[in-house]
C-alpha cells in the first residue's frame, strides 16, 4: 500500500518504480546494486542521489 511506503522524496516516477520492485523502505536499498536501481523506468540521477545521500545519513549504502 503507497501509504506505508517510507522512501525519501524522490520524483513520482521513481517513486513508483521502487515500489513497483518491491522496495517501500530505505533500509530495503542497503547493499542493493546501484547500477540495477538505474534501469528501472523513472529512475534517474537524481532520485539516486537523493536515495544515495539518505543510505548515507543512516550509515548505509548501496552495493559498490
Amino acid at each position: 500500500m503507497v501509504d506505508e511506503v517510507d522512501l525519501p522524496r524522490v520524483s513520482a516516477p521513481a517513486r513508483r518504480a521502487l515500489v513497483a520492485a518491491g522496495y517501500v523502505r530505505l533500509d530495503q536499498l542497503a547493499g542493493v546494486d546501484e547500477r540495477e536501481l538505474q534501469k528501472l523506468h523513472g529512475m534517474g540521477p537524481k532520485a539516486l542521489r537523493i536515495l544515495r545521500e539518505a543510505l548515507e545519513e543512516r550509515g548505509l549504502s548501496f552495493r559498490t
